[in-house]
C-alpha cells in the first residue's frame, strides 16, 4: 500500500460504493481479541454502536452512508460455522445498525465461483485492497495490498457479486 494510506483514508475518499469480501472462518487479529474471549466465556457480544469498542467502526460508516456511499459486505463461511463466525453473526446488528448490507453465503455454494486468493475491500470499482492474514488470522506484514489494475478490479468485482447475488441476507441466515 503507498506510505501514509490508510483504509479509513480509502473508504473517506469512497464516493459512490465500498466493498467487502471475507472468506476466512477464523480471524485472530488482536483488537478483537479481548472481545472474542469475553464472548466465548461469557456468550455476550457487546452490540452497543455507541461503546468504545464499536463507535469507531459506526462513526465511520455513517459517514460514508450520509455522503451516498452504499457499504456492502460478504462473507462466505463453512458450515457448521466456527466459533469466531457465530462470534461474527452476533455483533453483525451493529454492522446493519451503521448502514452496511450484510449477506451470508455457505462455501458449498461457493464451489464453482472463482475468487481471490485474499479478503479484500473494492472501492468506487476501482480501487482494491487486499487483506493479508496469518494462518492463525492476524495481520501479516504487509497486512494490507492497495492495486489498481482495471482488470483485478473487474475481476474482483465480479467475484464479490457473484458471491452477493447467492448470499443470504444477515436476518435471514441462520447459524444452526
Amino acid at each position: 500500500m503507498p506510505p501514509n494510506v490508510t483504509f479509513n483514508e480509502l473508504l473517506a475518499a469512497a464516493q459512490h460504493s465500498a466493498v467487502h469480501l471475507e472468506m476466512r472462518d477464523v480471524y485472530g487479529v488482536g483488537d478483537e481479541a479481548d472481545d472474542f474471549e469475553h464472548w466465548r466465556s461469557t456468550g455476550h457480544r457487546d452490540v452497543d454502536p455507541a461503546s468504545p469498542y464499536w463507535a469507531p467502526w459506526v462513526d465511520l460508516i455513517q459517514q460514508a452512508g450520509a455522503r451516498g456511499v452504499t457499504v456492502r459486505r460478504a462473507r462466505i463461511v463453512s458450515e457448521p460455522v466456527t466459533d469466531y463466525i457465530r462470534y461474527e453473526h452476533a455483533g453483525t446488528p451493529v454492522n446493519l445498525h451503521a448502514g452496511e448490507l450484510v449477506r451470508w453465503l455457505p462455501r458449498r455454494q461457493a464451489s464453482d465461483l472463482l475468487l481471490p486468493g485474499n479478503d479484500l475491500w473494492i472501492f468506487d470499482r476501482e480501487r482494491v485492497l487486499f487483506n493479508h492474514f496469518t494462518g492463525e488470522g492476524s495481520w501479516s506484514e504487509p497486512g494490507l495490498e492497495l492495486r489498481t489494475e482495471p482488470n483485478l478490479v473487474k475481476q474482483c468485482l465480479t467475484a464479490f457479486e457473484a458471491v452477493w447475488d447467492r448470499g443470504t441476507p444477515h436476518d435471514q441466515y441462520n447459524l444452526y
